[in-house]
Order: structure tokens, then sequence, then C-alpha cells
């Protein structure tokens, strides 16, 4: 699609909703596809421009730079507090409430301009075809709401695990925090965020040989030919040698009858990995051999904000 025009209200509202460390949202905007370098300006300010520079750049596509940025915020909503609402003053503080108005707003903002939010960070103009077996429905905060596919099921477990994290790492008193310090850490995490929705999940099963050796997928889910792979950015040497390290993992796991798509999941806490999206755009996409194809994703998330 050729880049369209941001309207400046549509990145002052985009802008409005995203919250975080400068840190983390230049990463979340590298990731997303938006052109470097980030404006030096103050928070509302940076994000806005950045989208304005994005809605001004030929060869980017804009709406889909927009709608990467604001994805996790439209789709994932945050769990309901713990206490009863019965009061004003509760309904203010009721982060449940002062999320729908901020989406409603943002929503009503892009329609208002000529486009509509469709869930998995799709931006269509009003007009165009909706994306095929999308409802337009926001993954609802109630007991029993499901993701419409896999694809859809899986994004929101990913990118929500630095979420899920902080409740663990910021336990009641005289709890033990946990920790999330190694690969290990963040693979249990996932499978039990995974369990109450997907029946067969196969952790360490082993791939055929390549190159002289086999290894262990981290989880392989059978039903839907999909394999997911967990990375943890240790350091910066680490973080220079992850993407080889995939690029391995998808040579042994192509191989396999039951992997048809690889999910890589790199948790990178601190930052090292300073092109997160270099590093998907150089891994993900289909690969062929005559040994086999896997069609690769690559998410790179970092620690809650």
């Amino acid at each position: 699609m050729p880049n369209v025009r941001l309207p400046v209200a549509v990145c002052a509202a985009a802008a409005d909703v995203l919250s975080g460390s400068h840190d983390s949202l230049n990463a979340l905007f590298e990731a997303a596809g938006a052109p470097g370098p980030p404006p030096d300006l103050a928070h509302h300010s940076k994000w806005k421009t950045w989208l304005q520079r994005v809605g001004n750049d030929p060869n980017v596509d804009s709406l889909a730079v927009l709608g990467n940025v604001i994805e996790e915020f439209m789709d994932l909503p945050p769990l309901p507090s713990d206490g009863g609402i019965t009061t004003l003053l509760d309904i203010a503080l009721d982060p449940v409430a002062d999320y729908n108005k901020k989406r409603e707003r943002l929503v009503k903002v892009l329609e208002d301009h000529g486009f509509r939010y469709f869930r998995g960070g799709r931006i269509i103009p009003i007009g165009e075809p909706a994306p095929i077996n999308d409802t337009n429905k926001p993954i609802q905060v109630s007991e029993g709401a499901k993701p419409s596919s896999i694809e859809d099921l899986l994004k929101v477990i990913i990118r929500g695990l630095p979420r899920a994290m902080h409740p663990l790492t910021h336990r009641r008193k005289n709890s033990p925090n946990l920790s999330f310090t190694s690969e290990y850490d963040i693979q249990d995490l996932l499978h039990s965020q995974l369990r109450p929705w997907i029946a067969d999940i196969r952790p360490e099963e082993f791939t055929p040989s390549y190159a002289g050796s086999n290894t262990r997928m981290d989880f392989l889910l059978p039903t839907h030919k999909l394999v997911i792979e967990v990375k943890r950015v240790r350091d910066k040497s680490h973080a220079s040698k992850v993407g080889d390290e995939l690029i391995i993992d998808i040579e042994h796991y192509r191989r396999h009858q039951d992997a048809q798509y690889l999910w890589c999941v790199i948790y990178d806490p601190e930052l090292f990995i300073s092109n997160p999206s270099g590093v998907a755009s150089d891994l993900e996409g289909v690969r062929t051999t005559t040994d086999g194809t896997i069609n690769v994703r690559v998410f790179i998330i970092s620690a809650a904000t």
C-alpha cells in the first residue's frame, strides 16, 4: 500500500495512549518500522512528531507502522481491579474504565479521519474491504473471552508476557518475588499462559539432525504445525549473536514434519538489541530449501513499563 499521510489529530491521539520509558517506546517504534533517529523532544511531542514523520515518508507504509505502534494498547486491555466499584472515585481509578475511555477516543479520532482499526494492528481506510474473519471487536475483559484464531491468541499472550511477569516480580508482603533471568523462566511462564487455551503442547521435542547434530524445540503445537522458540538476551555480546542462534534453529526446525510455522520470542528487558526492526526483518519470512519450508515470525519484547 502506498504511504498515507497521517493527520496531526490521529498522531496526537495515538501518542496519548502510549506509556513507558523513552527507551522502551523507542524500541517499539523501531520494531514497528518507524524511520529513525527518534525526535529529540519531550514525551508526547516526541511520539506525535515521529508518527507525523512516518506519514510523510514515501518509503514507509504509515498505516502499518501506526497499527503496530498501537496494537498492544488496542488489543490488550488491563485486568479488572480487585475491589468493587461503587463510587465515582472508584470509577475514576478503575484501570478498565480509563482504558475503555482512551480506546473509544482513539477509535473515534481514527474514524473521524477515515480510518478503521482491526484487531492485530491493522488499520484500513473506511470503504476498503475489511480483513477476512475479523469482527472488529477487541478482546473483552471477561471470563471466557477467546481470540478468534491461534495467531490472535499467541500475539496477545506473547506481547503480554511482560505484563504477566509484573505481579510475579512484585508480589504481596512476605511472598518471595519471582525472577525471569533465564530462558527457562520465560519458557515456564509462556507454557503456563498457553496451557488453558491449547490442549496439545509438546515441550522440548527433538528435531531431525542438521550438520551432524540435533536440537530440542522449546514448544511444538502439532495441531497448528507451529513451533515457538524463546530467547532471553543476556548482555550486549549475546544481543549480537541471538540472530545467528535463530538462523541455526530455523535450519533444524524446518526439517520437522509438524513444523510449518516458527514464532521466535526474544525477550530483551535491558534493550541490548540496538536495531530490533533489523533483526526481525532479517529473520522473518518464508524459508524454503530442499529440506523443507517454514514461515518465520519474530517478536522482540522488553520489560514491563
